[in-house]
């Protein structure tokens, strides 16, 4: 039988650009120098949005975990607030690397990374550039910007039209961003209006908690460009996709095709929706899997049994 750690979490900040991100390290006791995960968020969304129970997992297996919210955002610093650039994601996530490779009470040649929905494509792009890290997980992953504007649909792509142009003028002008939603009911304009976003979305936030349920809505036309999972043929680690077979923002098919291409990649799949996998038996099921898959990787008994 495995042992189940005890851990210990330190709320920690690491610099980022010209600023800096929040985030939390979840500390195995009796594990010296452990591996790490370092675990990333989708749109919009704060690690307090169920990252915490899936670094919890992880930490408990003896493997450290790093969960942190993108600059813009939550509490992490960055202005103006709620502005999704993926650029600058990208460099939080090389900052939360470097931050936990300079760390001496962390293994920095056992480091992986772990993302969902948006940051599981951002995971897929990350891996592709770090042939140093030892494995990747990419949970619901967004994986091309055009196969999720077709499922959002052409009317209510065509609605964000002038609240898109309104933003750009705010960008020239110096202005506050113009701001959308996220997630919103079907047929309304936002990022994700499908049945299950806005209730799935509310679903993640921790009572006594508030989200923000907008971003600047500039990033739309990034989004839609956005292909990270082209990047899969170039992840060289051994990469675990989790794909949803129900999938209503991130369409599994293309997906899987891009996970096909990642020579070490595995895929797992499951019968459930989008934002079914953070919560209930599906986070049961999906955390039993990460978890087999980032010990077959990173070995944290090895450090364990380290003198």
């Amino acid at each position: 039988m495995s042992t189940v750690h005890s851990f210990i979490r330190h709320d920690i900040t690491f610099p980022s650009g010209d600023s800096r991100c929040a985030g939390w390290l979840y500390l195995p006791t009796g594990v010296p120098s452990p591996p790490v995960v370092v675990l990333g968020h989708g749109l919009g969304a704060t690690r307090e949005m169920r990252l915490d129970a899936f670094a919890e997992r992880f930490a408990q297996a003896g493997i450290a975990a790093v969960a942190f919210t993108y600059r813009h955002f939550g509490d992490s610093g960055g202005h103006p607030r709620q502005l999704l650039s993926i650029r600058r994601q990208l460099a939080d996530w090389d900052a939360a690397l470097a931050y936990v490779t300079a760390r001496p009470d962390l293994d920095r040649t056992r480091v992986a990374v772990w993302g969902s929905s948006f940051g599981g494509g951002h995971a897929i792009t990350v891996a592709s550039r770090h042939p140093e890290l030892r494995a990747a997980v990419a949970q619901c992953p967004f994986t091309d910007g055009l196969a999720s504007a077709l499922a959002l649909g052409p009317v209510a792509s065509l609605r964000m039209t002038p609240v898109l142009a309104r933003d750009l003028a705010a960008r020239v002008r110096g202005k506050a961003p113009v701001l959308v939603p996220i997630a919103a009911a079907p047929g309304s304009p936002a990022l994700m209006n499908a049945s299950d976003a806005l209730p799935g979305y509310q679903a993640l936030q921790p009572a006594g908690t508030s989200f923000r349920n907008e971003v600047a809505a500039r990033v739309i036309p990034t989004i839609a460009a956005y292909r990270p999972g082209r990047a899969a043929k170039k992840v060289t680690m051994p990469i675990l996709f989790c794909v949803s077979n129900t999938d209503s923002v991130t369409p599994p098919a293309q997906t899987l095709r891009y996970a096909r291409t990642a020579p070490r990649g595995e895929v797992k799949r499951y019968d459930a929706g989008h934002f079914d996998f953070y919560t209930g038996e599906t986070f049961e099921q999906l955390v039993r899997d990460q978890t087999e898959f980032l010990v077959r990787q990173l070995a944290p008994a090895a450090a364990a049994s380290t003198p």
